[in-house]
């Protein structure tokens, strides 16, 4: 009989823990990822430079790219300078922007990426997608999942507490996301991946129902671990499903509409999981959702973060357009203005202000 069994493209390490970026070189020789000591480390102006000073005596052997932001041609410049180089390895110091420009990068000259994120802002760390701005507005670029992805936990309590409470909202958007692909499955026949789709569940569960707070190294363990595994799943799913729904495309309708206005990107995917529970019926879901949101100084209304009611109904009604094809909530409802805004309606009565 046959045995039957699947790649699951994952990061060979996975550090999450106070002072892991004391050890980051050791690290990178213990698990033979570069054993050399070349490496190409690109780092923003900000967080990642200042830590630049800190890091840099414990890898010698370390060329540094400062890049300028998360634009695609911050990435094509940054893969030109590191191919002339001889390198084991590239590794994004920053936040987002800056590890996406380094995923990106590394994909384009064969090289493994490693990870550093030192805030925990979306699940955009661990994901093998670069979200890039372009001319044309901004790119999602398929690229390899990180090799490794290292976060030092000390480093994390440094950053701005609204980049940890957008991982939040973003995290326990999985829910939702979730629920949408199932409900494609029922209604369309849309195939599921049960392995995706569970740890993306479990990742959004588990900050959802932790008791702890954004100053708890704790809850900061379980909010990590959630936007890794997050990354994970969408590598073993094949694309963003087990994190995309109708939460996201009200994101990117926001994002669309709005773009001198928009929000942090899991503020509003917080609360467009919120309301997406709430159109599906699931109110006792919703509410809690809601109350844990606020919990932790996440918005659950659009006034929360500058929007009016109309604009939101906007956003929720044009939000469909956004990610033509996909099947959520939002395309099963097929709900006009009025609709939008009665419903929405009910929800602020439900959750309170």
């Amino acid at each position: 009989m046959p045995v039957l069994t699947r790649l699951i493209p994952s990061p060979l390490v996975v550090d999450i823990r106070p002072g892991a970026l004391d050890d980051l070189a050791c690290v990178l020789a213990d698990e033979r990822i570069s054993h050399s000591g070349r490496l190409a480390v690109a780092v923003s102006g900000g967080s990642g430079a200042r830590l630049r000073e800190r890091i840099a005596p414990s890898m010698p052997g370390a060329t540094w790219y400062e890049v300028g932001g998360g634009t695609l041609d911050d990435a094509v410049r940054l893969a030109s300078d590191i191919k002339a180089g001889r390198f084991d390895a590239v590794v994004g110091l920053g936040g987002g922007k800056i590890i996406d420009c380094a995923k990106f990068a590394s994909a384009r000259v064969g090289l493994p990426l490693v990870a550093v994120a030192t805030n925990l802002a979306h699940d955009g760390l661990c994901s093998p997608v670069a979200t890039l701005d372009n001319d044309a507005g901004r790119g999602s670029y398929g690229v390899p999942n990180p090799i490794a992805v290292v976060i030092d936990l000390n480093v994390i309590r440094e950053a701005p507490v609204r980049f940890v409470r957008s991982g939040i909202g973003d995290a326990i958007s999985n829910i939702s996301a979730v629920a949408d692909w199932e409900l494609a499955n029922r209604v369309n026949g849309e195939k599921i991946d049960g392995l995706a789709a569970a740890m993306a569940r479990q990742a959004g569960e588990a900050v959802l129902r932790h008791p702890g707070g954004v100053g708890d190294d704790g809850f900061l363990q379980v909010l990590a671990e959630a936007l890794v595994l997050t990354g994970i799943a969408m590598s073993v799913s094949g694309d963003s499903r087990p994190s995309s729904g109708a939460c996201h495309e009200i994101n990117h309708a926001f994002d669309l509409l709005y773009p001198k206005r928009a929000a942090a990107h899991g503020e509003q995917c917080g609360l467009g999981a919120a309301f997406a529970m709430w159109l599906r019926g699931a109110h006792d879901e919703s509410a809690y959702m809601a109350e844990v949101l606020r919990r932790h100084g996440l918005p659950v209304l659009p006034d929360e973060i500058g929007f009016t009611t109309d604009e939101f109904v906007k956003a929720v009604e044009f939000a469909p357009e956004t990610r033509p094809g996909r099947y959520t909530i939002l395309e099963h409802l097929d709900l006009n203005s009025e609709q939008i805004k009665d419903t929405y309606a009910d929800y602020v009565k439900a959750i309170g202000s």
